[in-house]
């Protein structure tokens, strides 16, 4: 959603709810009119598909407290398109960036709206030169790392050591980036790490400050480890958890495990990309595993009980009817993969008849007789029958 749609929607109107609507008005509204515009309901029906769009967008913030209140106070302040100062505002006209207004998108490190109108009104007056500057915390990086489980592993989980370089604070100026500890506030941008360029429309938008590096602060006695920037290459092992289940290829995100923040700021977060690999008998499918059972002909023909490996645990026995047919998967239940619930899958087993290379004299004799007996029986007839009726 683009800052201007939140400002100029109206989004009690998309609900048809008046703003003073408590919770459960908004909640019914939502609940009616989702109902009656689902895609379910209205296949092939565009504006339908798009008017069910607009009433998810309203619920969502309407329906959060905090995204609400954000809402009203934005729509209050750009009621009518623009920035108007109050008396004792001073005039003129006033630029600011509208992402301070939610929190910073990425740099907060969190997702929709956060940091409320605090943000516009301290950075907007800080910069008109009254007030007290302040600089910002700064979240810190976000780290990918990859590791290799085994097959056992991925299933079951495991905890494994991770190696992780990244930028923290320089601990030779206490990240200050001056080596005196007395770093000063940025002139250009006043400390807040960003400067304005225009944009037209009466707003405009920002970039990280030049002069600063969007620090906010520069060092009069640059630090001779990390040249001023306040930050350093450092590595650390991280012992890691990695879930039970995960699949192939498959993105962990470890929540505050990324590089540190800067003054005050929180750590970034810590990606996981996990590669599996193969296993010599069992194989995946989804929250299934597969195995292939060899059994003999006379198994598949006659019936019998196969007993049949599972991944980490005892063998399980499976009855097999008469008459079983090369290529049938029966089902071993709970012997799967871990779920997301901590229940498990099952193991899936797939009957492959096997064919003898060598035949004793006894046994070719009695399958020499096992065909005389069935000579009259043609297994392919009807093969043929529904070639020629196609």
């Amino acid at each position: 959603m683009s800052t201007k749609d939140f400002i100029e929607k109206d989004y009690y109107k998309v609900l048809g709810v008046p703003k003073d609507a408590t919770e459960a008005e908004i909640k019914k509204a939502y609940r009616k009119l989702a109902r009656e515009y689902h895609p379910d309901a209205n296949k092939g029906n565009a504006k339908a598909e798009e008017r069910f769009k607009e009433i998810s967008e309203a619920n969502d913030i309407l329906g959060d407290p905090k995204k609400r209140k954000e809402y009203d106070d934005a729509r209050a302040l750009f009621g009518n398109g623009g920035f108007r100062p109050g008396p004792g505002a001073g005039g003129g006209n006033f630029n600011f960036d509208l992402g301070d207004l939610f929190g910073g998108g990425a740099q907060s490190g969190g997702g929709g709206f956060g940091g409320g109108l605090g943000d516009v009104f301290g950075g907007l007056f800080n910069r008109g030169g009254t007030g007290t500057t302040r600089t910002q915390p700064r979240r810190g990086q976000d780290i990918e790392s990859e590791v290799t489980l085994s097959f056992t592993e991925a299933i079951e989980g495991a905890t494994v050591p991770l190696r992780m370089s990244s930028q923290s604070p320089c601990k030779a100026c206490s990240g200050t980036g001056d080596k005196n500890g007395t770093p000063r506030v940025c002139p250009t941008c006043v400390g807040t790490g960003q400067v304005a360029r225009g944009s037209g429309g009466g707003f405009s938008l920002t970039d990280p400050c030049p002069d600063c590096k969007g620090r906010g602060l520069i060092a009069e006695h640059p630090c001779l480890e990390c040249k001023g920037s306040g930050r350093a290459k450092s590595s650390r092992t991280m012992q890691v958890r990695i879930p039970a289940g995960v699949t192939d290829g498959q993105r962990i995100r470890l929540r505050g495990k990324g590089a540190p923040g800067e003054r005050g700021g929180p750590a970034g977060d810590l990606y996981v990309v996990v590669h599996v690999g193969e296993h010599p008998v069992f194989g995946r499918k989804g929250d299934n595993l597969t195995v292939t059972v060899p059994v003999t002909f006379t198994e598949a023909a006659l019936g019998g009980e196969v007993r049949v490996p599972t991944l980490g645990g005892p063998p399980v026995t499976l009855k097999l009817p008469p008459g079983t047919p090369n290529g049938r998967t029966m089902r071993a239940r709970g012997k799967g993969a871990v779920r997301k619930d901590g229940t498990r899958g099952d193991l899936l087993v797939t009957v492959e008849v096997s064919v003898p290379k060598d035949l004793s004299g006894k046994a070719r004799d009695a399958l020499e007789s096992y065909r005389e007996a069935t000579a009259g029986e043609d297994p392919r007839a009807e093969l043929f029958e529904a070639a020629k009726g196609a």
